[in-house]
């Protein structure tokens, strides 16, 4: 008796081999946050993982370095700011990106954007400005001294 009862702790200790128990390997999640269809937030959101809404928020959403994705049933409210937005639901508020915003057939913008790349689905909604930038921010001051140089050499020139 006393070898049944060792051979019972070593089962207890040892997994026993179960098809369903497979080790699998997974890759790090996303980060990505997600407000779920019956969430309602007032106020400001911030952040750096990406969101998904599927819910209602109105305020200010703010993630600079993320992407910001607005589900069939999301409302947003708020003026957002990041680098990446899709809109398949509803926007009311101005959109600041710095990378790019994609309006799905589904979703609907009211307010400005402010992009470098944008993307408008046939059946999308957008009524509001515009407003397509440069992605180098950090070449407009060099082209600012290369303006400055040809205006001295056409004031010599003059001379």
């Amino acid at each position: 008796m006393l070898q049944s009862s060792e051979n019972s702790f070593q089962k207890f200790n040892s997994p026993a081999p179960n098809p369903n128990n497979q080790v699998k390997n997974v890759t790090a999640p996303v980060d990505q946050a997600t407000i779920g269809r019956t969430l309602v937030i007032k106020g400001e959101v911030s952040g750096s993982e990406s969101l998904y809404i599927d819910g209602r928020i109105e305020g200010k959403i703010t993630m600079p370095d993320c992407r910001v994705t607005i589900g069939r049933n999301g409302k947003v409210d708020a003026s957002i700011q990041a680098r990446e937005v899709v809109v398949m639901g509803k926007v009311t508020g101005n959109i600041n990106c710095t990378d790019r915003v994609d309006i799905r057939s589904e979703g609907s913008v009211t307010g400005d954007i402010s992009t470098s790349r944008i993307s408008v689905e046939d059946g999308a909604a957008l009524k509001g400005g515009i407003q397509v930038h440069n992605e180098m921010k950090q070449n407009a001051p060099q082209q600012g001294k290369s303006h400055e140089a040809p205006k001295a050499l056409a004031a010599t020139a003059n001379a």
